[in-house]
């Protein structure tokens, strides 16, 4: 995408055939070069692979100390550890830490599972639409208005999913303002996805629904309000990020401050 006039064109292209502007090489090439890790991180999902080892470590945090504490197992964490651990709560100001802690935590193999295969694309997409910055961003603060719902609305709730919806929506905002065949197919693409996750919700006990509403609608003003990378202005971006990341990093200090107290 052209960062001067927004219009669509080739990743051959080193001048914008529309405004004449000259254009650089993407945001996600930029940033991530080359595979990390020998490979085994691959440039594309690099930010969403870490998302995704933060959750599958904290999965077998929680499931450890389950089977250890309440006699659970893999499978099935019981809610008392998930409580313990950050879950979402009926909102207290006290724990607003739970806010974005719950979306890091899941409750069973199925449930990390499909989110996980969820997230492994469309977070690429994100990253690569948006870069780096914007996908951080849009992952922590989406967390936090899904489960900011959802708390208010009086639901015990955790999971990535509230941050996959707000992913959703941040896409959806990117199609509507790209306006194009393009634009309007993306958009088609991912507001059916929401529908289909939402009627999914609806149809299956147990789901958090206010929470995927919550994240959407955050993903979506995101989204509109960030825009795709541009030549200039991306430090405020990178600033933002680091400010999500050092918000979730005082979550779970606080988190384990809390577990401390209460074991």
């Amino acid at each position: 995408m052209c960062p001067h006039c927004r219009a669509f064109i080739t990743t051959d292209d080193k001048v914008c055939p529309y405004c004449n502007t000259p254009v650089g090489p993407r945001a996600i090439d930029r940033s991530s070069p080359t595979d990390l890790v020998g490979g085994f991180i691959p440039h594309a999902r690099f930010t969403t692979t870490i998302f995704l080892l933060i959750n599958f470590g904290l999965y077998i945090a929680t499931a450890l100390y389950s089977q250890n504490h309440q006699g659970g197992g893999l499978l099935d964490i019981d809610g008392r550890t998930l409580s313990i651990f950050g879950a979402s709560l009926p909102w207290h100001r006290e724990h607003w830490w739970r806010l974005i802690t719950a979306g890091f935590l899941h409750g069973g193999l199925l449930h990390i599972g499909m989110n996980s295969w969820v997230l492994f694309d469309l977070g690429a997409q994100v990253e690569e639409a948006y870069g780096s910055a914007r996908l951080i961003v849009f992952y922590v603060l989406t967390t936090i208005s899904g489960f900011l719902v959802s708390s208010y609305t009086g639901h015990f709730s955790v999971g990535a999913s509230a941050a996959i919806f707000g992913l959703i929506g941040a896409m959806i905002a990117l199609g509507t303002k790209e306006k194009s065949s393009y634009g309007s197919a993306m958009r088609g693409m991912y507001v059916r996805w929401a529908v289909y996750g939402l009627a999914m919700g609806f149809m299956i006990q147990g789901i958090d629904n206010f929470a995927h509403i919550g994240g959407l609608a955050g993903g979506f003003v995101l989204g509109y309000v960030a825009g795709t990378p541009r030549i200039r202005g991306e430090a405020i971006w990178k600033m933002l990020a680091g400010i999500c990341i050092a918000m979730t990093a005082v979550a779970f200090w606080i988190m384990y401050i809390s577990m401390r107290v209460n074991s």
